[in-house]
């Protein structure tokens, strides 16, 4: 796949029911050169759980901020993804960290209501919006390290 060319304005957005967020998501991770920092309440799509562990099989650094209240529902790959070596940290305030956002190569950002769930493409009305807005990059980056400094190692 190519990967965005340098300096060339992206803004995208999908929309679900449909597969169309969740094959933005997918492609995202796959044009990923380096980073996924990735802050979201829940994984339980195994596809996208699928294109994540193929990312850190090819050396991607891969960091996943999740909310302690889906961490082991049934369904949930939070587990099976820290296993297999991608750091993850929880917030395990009694607040929710309800995030949904991922963060390509330190580039680009991908954010929406979109839940990174099989029910989210097949029955809800999400969306999920990516853009290279430097200024929304860099802010994005802020609130996901600062996350990353206050939530616990799981």
């Amino acid at each position: 796949m190519n990967s965005i060319e340098p300096n060339k304005n992206l803004n995208q957005a999908f929309f679900s029911p449909g597969d169309d967020c969740l094959n933005h998501i997918i492609d995202l991770i796959r044009k990923a050169k380096t980073h996924l920092d990735i802050c979201v309440f829940t994984i339980s799509d195994d596809r996208i759980s699928r294109a994540l562990l193929r990312a850190k099989h090819d050396g991607l650094e891969i960091k996943i901020i999740t909310d302690n209240d889906k961490l082991l529902d049934t369904g949930s790959d939070i587990k099976s993804l820290s296993v297999e070596g991608i750091p993850v940290k929880v917030d395990n305030t009694p607040n929710h960290m309800h995030h949904k956002f991922m963060i390509v190569d330190r580039e680009i950002i991908l954010t929406g209501s979109y839940n990174w769930t099989r029910s989210a493409a097949m029955y809800n009305q999400e969306n999920v919006l990516s853009t290279n807005d430097k200024i929304l990059v860099n802010k994005f980056s802020e609130e996901f390290n600062k996350l990353w400094l206050v939530c616990d190692k799981f």
